[in-house]
């Protein structure tokens, strides 16, 4: 599979986002630092169970990429071995592919922005989310956008699909601070 001009624009964007100290690679603690980030955004103690779930789910999606792009533990990525390893991992094997890499800090972010328990995230939830990650994003038009079966409401299901969907080129509203 070769990548599209917008796929790879939108793997050098996340890209770009995680290298928290702009070193031109990422490692670990990129995505630790993004993590906490995002919980302090929210204003949870990092001994919450719903911020360890994402300060966990962050770092173990940077080792299973690092593990699947034949890197040793540890190391850090540039952006063309990102780009790489993304491309296979997700691009690729379509919605499987991003459920598999994604599904875990996705679903750590739901539970952390889901302020009335029901598992899902509702308008003003995911205009917190998008604020905790990025204030330029339009949360009504992303939310309309995701909001597939139309309830009111965003699942894990939608939110995976959606952050494919973008990442293919597939669908234009911008998403977790892309």
């Amino acid at each position: 599979m070769s990548l599209t001009g917008t796929q790879r624009k939108r793997l050098e964007q996340r890209f770009d986002l995680y290298d928290i100290n702009e070193d031109g690679r990422i490692d670990r603690t990129d995505l630790e630092r993004e993590a906490q980030r995002i919980v302090r955004a929210f204003g949870e103690h990092e001994s919450s169970p719903r911020a360890q779930a994402l300060l966990h789910a962050y770092p173990q999606m940077f080792d299973y990429l690092v593990a699947r792009a034949d890197l040793a533990a540890g190391s850090s990525m540039t952006k063309e071995q990102f780009v790489g390893v993304a491309e296979r991992e997700m691009l690729r094997h379509g919605a499987a592919g991003f459920g598999k890499v994604l599904r875990p800090s996705i679903r750590a972010m739901v539970d952390l922005c889901d302020i009335d328990g029901d598992g899902q995230v509702n308008p003003a939830e995911f205009r917190r989310w998008l604020e905790a990650i990025s204030g330029d994003i339009d949360a009504a038009r992303a939310f309309e956008a995701i909001d597939a079966n139309g309830d009111g409401q965003l699942s894990v299901d939608e939110l995976v699909t959606a952050v494919g969907l973008y990442h293919e080129g597939k669908q234009d509203a911008p998403l977790l601070g892309v």
